[in-house]
């Protein structure tokens, strides 16, 4: 079966963010004995989903446009930008939904009822996460793209 250039590249993209959020309910599930769907829709967490999704088009663009290519450059460039955010803002953004956290609960603790709500700790990623995630993407695309 021969998928067009433009939908080979998406269902590469979007197959690997799927593995990678399949792959993090799984693992939840094994360690914690308990389904929990939030995880299919989460962000952070090992692979990174972003990086796999961005790599998995990447690499689709690079297969089908070659290597050289001014698509594969500007694609390239689009998922070191969101792959670099992934390792470096939003984990420092995470980092700081945590330490305000705890403030918050330290400050409030006598007055529970005045703030209740926390802030999402879990947005970024290790540099590790990243790279799982980009090598997942990249294996993704080119299994789709040699069936």
């Amino acid at each position: 079966m021969h998928l067009s250039n433009g939908v080979e590249i998406i269902l590469s993209a979007i197959s690997a963010n799927f593995l990678a959020q399949v792959y993090k309910f799984v693992v939840h599930y094994l360690v914690h004995k308990q389904f929990n769907f939030k995880r299919l829709f989460q962000t952070g967490g090992m692979p990174s989903s972003h990086s796999s999704f961005m790599m998995a088009m990447t690499t689709s663009v690079g297969l089908l446009s070659g290597f050289n290519s001014v698509a594969f450059a500007i694609a390239l460039t689009v998922t070191l930008v969101v792959m670099y955010d992934a390792a470096g803002l939003r984990r420092a953004v995470g980092r700081q939904a945590s330490v305000l956290n705890q403030i918050v609960a330290e400050i409030f603790s006598e007055h529970p009822h005045l703030s209740s709500q926390k802030f999402k700790e879990l947005l970024g990623h290790t540099p590790v996460e990243v790279f799982i995630g980009a090598l997942l993407g990249s294996a993704v695309a080119v299994w789709i793209h040699w069936l």
